[in-house]
């Protein structure tokens, strides 16, 4: 398998940061280009019509997308950016859609997606982003949860390596 475009999406929260690193450190090992989206959920595609009023005006919708184009550029850190491939886009939509056809479009390898770990109601509720682009992707879903991460470091803190032979 050959990897040259890695989709790691955010929602900015602590469960898709989580997933960054695993993302990051996929891109150093394939020299891999890495692709950031964050994807404004359009709440009128969850409303009746006579609602649609109740999302923002196009000016507002315009800065709310200069904002978060702002906080994507800082994604990830310079340090690590420096002298690597990585695009970053903003959209506006269907989460889930909004990521795999993003990643249709930009013949990506693999996703790198970070879950927020709901179960029960709350997941029946807000249901699972992460769950519906593993069911469409047309690409692996590496899914993440932000446990994950901390469980690692962990691990590692006490880890010694082998000594080579």
């Amino acid at each position: 398998m050959q990897v040259r475009r890695i989709l790691y999406p955010t929602d900015f929260s602590e469960a898709t940061k989580a997933a960054a690193h695993y993302a990051c450190d996929l891109a150093d090992q394939f020299g891999a280009e890495l692709h950031v989206l964050h994807v404004l959920h359009d709440l009128t595609s969850m409303m009746p019509y006579t609602a649609v009023t109740l999302w923002a005006k196009p000016e507002h919708i315009a800065e709310i997308v200069d904002g978060a184009e702002n906080i994507l550029a800082e994604i990830p850190d310079a340090i690590w950016s420096k002298g690597k491939a990585i695009v970053r886009k903003v959209r506006v939509g269907n989460v889930a859609d909004e990521i795999t056809t993003y990643a249709r479009q930009h013949a990506i390898d693999i996703i790198v997606i970070g879950t927020h770990g709901h179960t029960g109601l709350k997941h029946a509720v807000l249901g699972s982003i992460a769950e519906k682009v593993v069911r469409t992707a047309d690409c692996p879903v590496l899914t993440i949860r932000s446990r994950a991460v901390q469980v690692m470091a962990h691990a590692t803190e006490n880890f010694v390596a082998p000594v080579p032979l």
